[in-house]
């Protein structure tokens, strides 16, 4: 048990010296501006979320054909860049660290984002459900199959959005790995039926996130570059028939890649129907990753604290605790209670439920 491991202690991470072991988790707010621009109100809401150790942003599409939901954030045009600069300028200014997370949905979207082109996937083979749209929900499609020119050609799009967050100011990346979107639709057997390079064994299907993964580091170096992944999802109708195979195999080979962290999430939903599924993801790969571990789900103070004095992680990342509470910070440290996340205002609107949820000495007011 080390006790050192506390969780509002310092830690290395990288080049970047982090005040706490708190990590705000990605989370998508559906509040970008016109053509996917980061606005002033996503200023106020990361610089809010400044004390957290480390920042790391919601998702924001590499490329047009990575888009599949409204209102979310690009990294793949100059003025998309110059939005997410001044986020990344603020946060600094108040001492705050903040990485970018790099999307793309792959088959989780729709024509109607496309100018009427079909997503694209590893295989042709369909979400069940509905995807929200501009012309509200309707029925996921049938995506396209890439060509094998063209999965380069994504991991081009993740390089240049490596270049534009570099030039937005931000300390690091995260490569979205994880709840089905199209790194982990290559990984999955049950959403990848290529017979090609990419597709077929458990190397094969790691072969696309590896590629993402060297492109990414080559443009940012040692220690600033982290990857997400969901071993025990099965959101978005991923089906992984072996996932242990699967993700001991990536998590083993990413050990060759000089990464930030790997930031791993525990199931967030019952995998009692799944029982060939990782039921304690950060314990598993603790003992064959042997970089930093952030792990994510559903964390108390308590329980971040315990995972940290066991050893399965070094940072614990908060979802909505840190969506309601923009100084998680300094509530852990003084035993303060905790706001309470609004469902209603996760996605979508205005500074309701996004920017003005109270800070502890404006309670106390």
């Amino acid at each position: 048990m080390n006790t050192s491991q506390n969780i509002l202690s310092s830690f290395q991470l990288g080049p970047s010296l982090l005040a706490n072991r708190l990590v705000m988790a990605p989370m998508t707010r559906n509040r970008a501006g016109e053509n996917n621009v980061p606005t002033d109100l996503n200023v106020v809401y990361y610089t809010q979320r400044a004390s957290a150790g480390l920042i790391i942003t919601e998702a924001s599409q590499v490329s047009p054909q990575g888009v599949g939901y409204a209102n979310t954030p690009g990294i793949h045009t100059a003025e998309q860049i110059a939005g997410w600069r001044k986020v990344t300028e603020s946060v600094h200014k108040e001492g705050g660290k903040i990485f970018l997370q790099l999307w793309h949905v792959g088959r989780v979207s729709h024509s109607s984002f496309h100018n009427g082109a079909l997503p694209v996937a590893p295989s042709a083979l369909k979400i069940e459900g509905k995807v929200y749209t501009a012309q509200g929900l309707q029925d996921f499609e049938t995506p396209r199959a890439l060509e094998i020119h063209e999965v380069k050609e994504v991991v081009e799009q993740f390089l240049k959005g490596a270049i534009n967050a570099k030039e937005a100011g931000f300390d690091g990346v995260e490569i979205h790995g994880a709840f089905g979107y199209l790194v982990e639709q290559f990984l999955a057997d049950g959403s990848n039926q290529r017979t090609d390079e990419y597709g077929g064994s458990v190397e094969n299907r790691a072969r696309f996130a590896l590629e993402v993964v060297e492109a990414v580091v080559g443009v940012w170096g040692a220690g600033k570059v982290g990857i997400r992944l969901s071993p025990s999802n099965y959101f978005n109708s991923i089906h992984h028939s072996n996932p242990a195979a699967q993700y001991d195999y990536l998590i083993n080979e990413l050990n060759n890649y000089p990464l930030a962290y790997i930031h791993l999430m525990e199931p967030l939903a019952s995998i009692d129907h799944l029982p060939h599924y990782i039921g304690e993801v950060a314990a598993r790969y603790r003992n064959i990753y042997k970089g930093t571990i952030i792990s994510n789900g559903g964390y108390t103070q308590e329980t971040g604290e315990k995972a940290l004095q066991d050893g399965v992680a070094d940072l614990i990342a908060y979802g909505s605790l840190f969506l309601a509470n923009p100084d998680l910070p300094q509530r852990f440290e003084t035993g303060a209670s905790l706001n309470v996340p609004d469902r209603t205002t996760f996605y979508g609107g205005n500074e309701k439920g996004y920017t003005d949820y109270p800070f502890l000495q404006l309670q106390e007011a």
